[in-house]
């Protein structure tokens, strides 16, 4: 069986089911960070004094996160994290562990190369099946290519890959926890 699709998308009932069913993909947007847009000048992957990072209230917020998916009793077999500081600390504090995958780092601003990362994460994912569920902690314009949609900070989507539709992953449910 794979991640099915809610009939209700905003259903909190729903969006915990289908994890509970597996072979989906959880797609989260770092929690919520210190203002600003982007990193300021300059900054360095993995020097977290150098970029934009969490804030009190998005470190709470990755906490909550992880505690929902304890209560919940969902397993999350692979925790993949952005290589950015901020990303790194919202899968340590929701999921107790993470990997770093550069297919999911950034590409705002001309960083990276987005075409050729979302296809890898497409393919990547394409071979997920049930009862796993993978985690991938990265940045709005990463979840955007592979959805079509603009998360808040710290939102999660519940996703799936679809062979009807290439080139994107269904949403089937999303909230903010």
């Amino acid at each position: 069986a794979v991640c099915g699709l809610a009939r209700s998308e905003s259903s909190a009932d729903s969006f915990w089911q289908l994890l509970r069913q597996g072979g989906c993909v959880v797609l989260m947007r770092h929690a919520q960070t210190e203002p600003g847009l982007g990193d300021p000048p300059g900054f360095t992957i993995g020097v977290c004094d150098s970029q934009r990072n969490l804030s009190a209230p998005g470190r709470e917020q990755a906490v909550r996160t992880g505690e929902a998916f304890r209560h919940q009793d969902i397993a999350i077999a692979t925790v993949r994290s952005s290589a950015w500081c901020r990303c790194v600390d919202t899968a340590q504090l929701a999921f107790g562990r993470h990997s770093v995958w550069p297919a999911i780092n950034s590409f705002f601003q001309g960083q990276g190369d987005g075409a050729t990362q979302t296809r890898e994460v497409l393919t990547t994912v394409a071979a997920l099946r049930a009862p796993v569920n993978w985690a991938l902690v990265t940045h709005q314009v990463n979840i955007t290519a592979l959805t079509g949609e603009h998360p808040a900070m710290g939102e999660i989507f519940v996703t799936r890959s679809d062979p009807g539709t290439p080139g994107r992953l269904t949403l089937l449910a999303r909230q903010l926890v």
